[in-house]
């Protein structure tokens, strides 16, 4: 147990103690069940319920709750599947922000630096698979909560199409735009692992010969890493060479469907913490208390006109690029890598300024509001902190962004 003693202090990664479930793995091989992950141990994100473990959520306002009656929905796929649940892991408070340092039990820390994030709001899953503490971590995804965290820890992680993967037994942020998300070592972990939790076959080896692959053009899209912009046309190059077709793609509408994000998010989240947060702000931390707070400001009006506003820009665009024949789109996952822990804004190597929430959350929560599956992979031959490579399928489904993030990885 010293590695994960060692590792948990410096990381703050779990968020109940690993030691009973790791020792059953490690004392009752019998227990483990056959199946496409049999024996995996896999940690799952403080959101998600594990029966016999309370869901804590990172908060305070839940530090009483009661264990788990039973496993959500994907924890009970998993143990039928044969993994081993070893840990419940550091999530963003409430999953209500993409750095992954506010929370109950205080800032979750990036392997690769300690002193900077892991992003979040699965901060601890992306932590304990790039630390080595588990192959493969369940997390969530409301706007980038699976795919920042994967690109700044220098892991792979999928954010499913929207209803792949059941939400059943996951505490809500927002009903519309939660998804269950995978983290993993690898490629061929997370294919694995989705194949088994859908029951749908997942080959990352496939070929991607004529895949026509979009770059988007728009400036919404900026980086603002010269190092992630040069990590992106090497993963276009390893596209090409795989027989991929690259093709400049422009989104019109894309800034006006970002823009119903926190409009959609603030009122579902406002909905569900309203009675908490009359009863008992002290308990939230600062950061997630002002969110929710400035949410009540929302109308129903407001609220109306941006789901109706997503409804249409998601019929427009998916037509558009399937008009256009477009497959998949590649971008970075984010604009930045890690930044220092308890920052907000800082100064980007392009010389800007940089408000840090609204950056990490940037170029993935379009795919939230489209609801089309999107992946990140470690970018290669970048220096120092990691990156991350996304891939988003207009059509294809995981098959085509996990087959597009192999000959990415393989480079």
């Amino acid at each position: 147990m010293t590695h994960v003693d060692d590792l948990e202090r410096v990381l703050a990664a779990l968020a109940a103690d690993p030691h009973n479930a790791i020792v059953q793995l490690l004392a009752e091989p019998g227990a483990q069940r056959p199946g496409p992950l049999s024996g995996m141990p896999v940690a799952v994100k403080d959101l998600i319920d594990v029966a016999g473990v309370p869901t804590r959520c990172g908060s305070a306002v839940l530090a009483d709750a009661p264990p788990a009656r039973e496993d959500a929905a994907v924890v009970a796929r998993l143990r039928a599947a044969g993994a081993v649940v070893v840990a419940k892991t550091h999530t963003h408070e409430f999953a209500y922000g993409p750095t992954g340092d506010v929370a109950a039990e205080g800032p979750c820390r990036n392997p690769h630096d300690p002193q900077r994030i892991t992003g979040g709001s699965s901060s601890g899953s992306a932590a304990a698979v790039a630390a080595g503490l588990v192959p493969l971590a369940l997390g969530t995804d409301t706007g980038c909560s699976a795919r920042t965290p994967a690109a700044l820890c220098g892991v792979v992680g999928l954010k499913p199409a929207r209803g792949a993967l059941p939400t059943t037994g996951v505490f809500p942020l927002s009903e519309t735009l939660d998804h269950v998300g995978l983290l993993g070592i690898d490629i061929d972990t997370v294919a694995v692992a989705f194949s088994a939790l859908t029951g749908r076959r997942i080959d990352p080896s496939a070929p991607i010969a004529d895949t026509a692959v979009g770059c988007p053009t728009d400036s919404y899209w900026r980086v603002h890493d010269p190092e992630i912009a040069a990590a992106v046309d090497r993963a276009a190059n390893a596209l090409s060479c795989a027989g991929a077709v690259l093709r400049e793609v422009c989104l019109p509408g894309i800034d006006e469907l970002a823009a119903t994000y926190p409009v959609i998010v603030g009122a579902e989240a406002h909905t569900t913490h309203r009675r908490w947060l009359a009863q008992r702000p002290g308990d939230y931390q600062p950061a997630t208390a002002a969110r929710l707070q400035a949410a009540a400001a929302l109308t129903t009006a407001d609220y109306v006109t941006a789901q109706r506003t997503r409804r249409r820009l998601t019929a427009e665009l998916t037509a558009r690029m399937l008009a256009e024949g477009i497959d998949v789109l590649l971008l970075a996952t984010t604009p930045l890598r890690a930044t220092p822990i308890g920052a907000r804004q800082v100064d980007a190597p392009d010389g800007t300024r940089v408000e840090v929430v609204p950056a990490l959350l940037s170029l993935t929560l379009p795919f939230n509001l489209l609801g089309w599956p999107a992946l990140s992979v470690p970018a290669s031959d970048v220096d120092g902190l990691p990156a991350g490579i996304q891939v988003a399928a207009v059509r294809g489904g995981e098959q085509a962004v996990l087959a597009a993030g192999a000959r990415i990885a393989a480079g």
